[in-house]
């Protein structure tokens, strides 16, 4: 390879990873900014946890299709367009005055985040091929599993140093550099031979499924289940659920290839993965409101990152030990005691109370993470093994899409569930703390259940994984951000 080739791939690997742990730092980072961006806003905490579920929606309805609209239109194009919208989100959310602007930003930042992601891979894939595509993609699933460690923790930093708003400044500056660098490094690429035509319809029907539902799910406590509003919600999903499916089915290039529904392991394994994204993504939530508000633990934000550090922390440490463990014993019994582990720690803390202090919550919490590591590593791992070479870039697309929509949905079921209970128990008469446990201990406990259906999955799962590689410990600390493809990605380059 001579020199300029080393640096065009030095440079392409270089804006990925980059631009990849920013959009991942930025993503866990919010939770812990939420209590600081309420207070300065005057904004309920209730409202300001659409900044977290809208990202999630957008990126749910655009994952698939900004990959798509790279293959077509180039993989660079998009990338840049990524990096931009990025920092004009950043922009907008650090110059908000009012709590919606944050929550607009957010929901662009959701779209800019799902193409930097997908259009960078892509760009990742084209650039290099061989032994030296594993390393690349390798060391840019290392950047998001680091970058999704590192947000609760530098999202503190910073909101002490600098206030809430430095977080999104400094984002932008670091993805504005990312343009240029780009420009002047990252040559175009697209597949000739995709169908020219983009499943617009799949992505809007996409969002008419989740946006009435998720409203549904934060909104139905206080409707009440059976009222007209959540029925309609409900109902409006189930149609567009409904129209989702012929849309798909008549598709020239659609969004998820239906006839990939009928492969048991894909299917399986993506539930699991949405479960798993969205029980770290609703405990991610529910620690940064209760450890930091003044009437039970008052942690600051910054303590509060490192609070909350054992949870993103320990599964990135601990998943890359865990895929020797799915190889050796069968993928089901690594998987159902992962979520065993994760049904106990939920469980416990169901039992909150307002007298806890953090070292009570610190087992529960490593508990949880363990179960994580030992749950997403091997089902993102089934969700591209278990399919033909050619199609695991679908796969990795599905199983990504499935990510979002469980941090989204579960996101908004716990907020509710702690907002509601803690609202109700103070109605009552009861202490500000002793509320707030209970509302705590509530959503603690629905995100219990959620895990434990995650223990009948494994029923299906009887698929014995590869003896692992480097690549496979890289995608399996990276699996609760993204599915790494932990094996070459056929991709066409154009010149």
């Amino acid at each position: 390879m001579n020199t300029t080739q080393t640096a065009r791939v030095t440079g392409v690997l270089g804006t990925a990873c980059v631009s990849t742990f920013v959009v991942n730092v930025n993503t866990s980072a919010v939770s812990i900014l939420l209590p600081s961006i309420g207070a300065d806003l005057h904004t309920s905490l209730d409202a300001l946890q659409w900044a977290v579920t809208g990202y999630m929606l957008v990126g749910a309805a655009t994952i698939v299709t900004s990959g798509a609209l790279g293959d077509i239109f180039g993989r660079r194009k998009i990338f840049l367009y990524g990096l931009a919208l990025f920092v004009v989100s950043c922009v907008l959310i650090a110059l908000a005055w009012a709590g919606w602007m944050v929550i607009v930003g957010r929901a662009i930042q959701g779209a800019a985040g799902a193409a930097i992601l997908a259009s960078g891979l892509s760009l990742l894939s084209a650039g290099t091929s061989g032994p030296a595509q594993m390393r690349s993609v390798s060391l840019w699933g290392a950047a998001a599993a680091a970058g999704a460690a590192a947000g609760p923790l530098v999202g503190g930093v910073l909101n002490v140093a600098a206030g809430w708003q430095g977080l999104f400044w400094l984002d932008a500056a670091i993805a504005a550099v990312c343009i240029p660098w780009t420009l002047r490094t990252n040559p175009e690429s697209r597949d000739p031979s995709r169908p020219r035509s983009i499943d617009i319809g799949g992505t809007l029907l996409v969002a008419a499924v989740l946006v009435p539902f998720v409203f549904a799910m934060s909104e139905g406590g206080t409707w009440g289940w059976l009222s007209v509003p959540t029925l309609l919600c409900l109902a409006i999903s189930v149609l567009a659920a409904y129209g989702f499916v012929r849309v798909e089915r008549r598709s020239a290039a659609p969004l998820v290839n239906l006839s990939l529904l009928r492969n048991a392991l894909l299917v399986g394994s993506t539930i699991a993965i949405l479960i798993g994204a969205g029980a770290v993504a609703g405990l991610s939530l529910l620690i940064s409101l209760y450890f930091q508000d003044p009437a039970t633990l008052g942690m600051s934000s910054l303590v509060a990152g490192l609070a909350s550090l054992p949870v993103a922390a320990g599964v990135v440490i601990v998943a890359p030990t865990v895929t020797p463990l799915a190889h050796k014993f069968s993928a089901r019994i690594v998987i159902l005691s992962g979520f065993a582990l994760m049904t106990v720690g939920f469980a416990v803390l169901g039992a909150t109370r307002a007298s806890w202090s953090y070292w009570v919550f610190l087992p529960c919490l490593l508990c949880i993470a363990v179960g994580l590591a030992l749950s997403n590593g091997p089902a993102s791992s089934i969700a591209t093994d278990s399919v033909s070479d050619e199609e695991i870039g679908a796969a990795s697309g599905i199983s990504n899409m499935a990510r979002y929509v469980g941090g989204a949905v579960l996101t908004a079921v716990v907020a509710s569930i702690y907002a509601s209970v803690s609202a109700s128990h103070a109605a009552t008469g009861g202490a500000p703390a002793d509320a707030l446990a209970m509302g705590f201990s509530r959503a603690s406990i629905a995100l219990a259940i959620f895990s434990a259906a995650g223990v009948v999955l494994c029923v299906r799962v009887t698929k014995r994984l590869r003896a692992p590689r480097a690549a496979d410990r890289v995608a399996a600390a990276a699996a609760t951000v993204h599915t790494v493809p932990a094996a070459p990605v056929p991709v066409t380059q154009s010149p």
